[in-house]
């Protein structure tokens, strides 16, 4: 059974646009906040934001959100910072995702918190999206003003 991937648009200070990822209707900060706590990780659990393009060159979204922009902390191909820092830096408290995709499902798994990289992010996700829905979701992510 397939997930339904959303994006949650707000405005940060009158600012640039945070995309926040929401898998069947939950935030992805939500759910990845709850699997933290549930394992025990609370050093700390959650402190994840939406993606903030405005800083930090992602290239375009639709490409970005397909892992074909290239690895963003190591060196395997369609890594992707699924989240940013709740402060809106990618750097500063990201999750890392890696995306696979076939003309049918957009797959997100293998997730990671660099920060803490002995932490195991197996039991989270995989989260499947039908590939039809999942390029409309980031259609309209992309016609929102990034800049």
């Amino acid at each position: 059974m397939t997930q339904v991937l959303t994006f949650k648009i707000e405005y940060l200070d009158g600012g640039p646009v945070s995309l926040m990822p929401c898998i069947d209707g939950v935030t992805l900060a939500d759910l990845v906040e709850a699997f933290e706590r549930a394992n025990g990780y609370m050093d700390p659990a959650g402190g994840y934001g939406g993606i903030v393009p405005a800083y930090f060159n992602l290239g375009p979204l639709t490409s970005y959100f397909m892992g074909r922009e290239g690895p963003i902390e190591g060196d395997e191909a369609g890594e992707i910072y699924a989240l940013f820092c709740e402060c809106g830096e990618a750097g500063c408290w990201p999750l890392i995702a890696h995306v696979r995709s076939d003309d049918q499902i957009v797959t997100w798994n293998a997730f990671a918190q660099p920060h803490r990289p002995k932490r195991d992010y197996s039991g989270f996700g995989p989260f499947e999206f039908a590939r039809s829905e999942y390029d409309e979701a980031l259609a309209i992510a992309a016609s929102f003003d990034v800049e």
